[in-house]
């Protein structure tokens, strides 16, 4: 399913991921037996999640990750690395199923939330309550995206705005020292509870090269992308990869640093679809910063859920970049 994009995307325009409305659901299932509604509060958003569990839980989820090739230049085509819904994916997408179910620790989390925002940031809330976890990637996604059959190790990997570090998590055994950064001081907490070394936002890139830069749905959330990548090419091993996520369509939002949440740079993306943005991001993007694209995909940006839904998604192309000194822009 493919959706409009608001801050994250949103078909209500409130809840900031893809959100299921019961005009979606009422073609797939028989509605006979919630053909009475609730009238409390709390009891008719248990029943419109009960909709929305069941229309997922029908939902063809291959759906995520197809692609029309048809539309993108043959050469960049020609790198597309078909991906599915493996086990490691189910498994979040059952942990927030299973989370989102337990309805006192939701409710709590609606209150605190409201308490909070008064003074910190809703990535250092979800931090700070451990909750909104994302997945990307799998382990074996990964390998996949490498063309590897599993013998594949390496010693650095930094993994900028990392998060919780649970995205971090399904690709950390391929190196020997995992590095990160974050701004948000409880993120910072739970990264260095998980082993990894935390540096500093401004000064990652004086503190050695590395073999892997991870960059997952960072470039949409900074003040200023085209600097990043070239920090990140300069912070590269020359034989170094980048592994880089992007959500599309393309919708910039800086949660800290900006008065209007607008970026300083504007990322120069053209294209209404997914293809024609993918074509763009390589061409216009990664191309003049350096990079040259060695595979790409298509996932699901996968969210654990709340008292409405179980789990969100947006649509997220994924790269493996290596630096290219072909069509760099000085």
């Amino acid at each position: 399913m493919q959706c409009a994009r608001d801050e994250l995307q949103d078909i209500t325009q409130s809840a900031g991921m893809t959100q299921i409305k019961d005009s979606q659901c009422k073609d797939n299932f028989d509605f006979s037996m919630y053909l009475h509604k609730p009238r409390g509060t709390l009891a008719r958003t248990i029943y419109n999640k009960q909709l929305s569990d069941t229309y997922m839980a029908k939902f063809d989820k291959s759906q995520w990750y197809n692609c029309d090739l048809s539309r993108i230049p043959p050469p960049l085509a020609a790198k597309f690395i078909q991906l599915d819904h493996d086990k490691d994916t189910m498994k979040f997408i059952e942990q927030s199923e299973e989370k989102s179910n337990w309805i006192f620790l939701q409710i709590w989390h609606v209150i605190v939330r409201c308490v909070l925002s008064w003074f910190m940031t809703q990535t250092s809330i979800n931090g700070w309550l451990r909750r909104g976890s994302m997945f990307v990637v799998s382990s074996s996604q990964f390998l996949k995206l490498l063309k590897s059959d599993g013998d594949w190790h390496r010693d650095t990997i930094i993994d900028l705005g990392a998060g919780d570090g649970g995205v971090t998590a399904h690709i950390a055994p391929f190196f020997s020292k995992v590095y990160a950064t974050e701004v948000s001081n409880t993120m910072r907490n739970l990264l260095r509870s998980r082993g990894y070394n935390v540096l500093e936002v401004e000064t990652w890139d004086m503190d050695g090269k590395y073999d892997m830069i991870a960059c997952l749905n960072l470039l949409d959330r900074c003040n200023t992308p085209l600097q990043l990548l070239k920090q990140i090419r300069q912070a590269l091993n020359p034989d170094g990869l980048l592994f880089l996520a992007l959500v599309l369509p393309f919708s910039a939002y800086v949660e800290i640093g900006s008065e209007n949440h607008k970026p300083e740079e504007l990322l120069p993306i053209v294209g209404k679809t997914f293809e024609e943005q993918i074509a763009s991001v390589v061409k216009d993007v990664f191309q003049p910063s350096g990079f040259s694209v060695e595979s790409w995909s298509r996932v699901p940006y996968l969210c654990e859920g709340d008292l409405r839904q179980s789990y969100y998604w947006l649509d997220d192309a994924v790269f493996i970049l290596r630096v290219s000194d072909e069509n760099i822009s000085n």
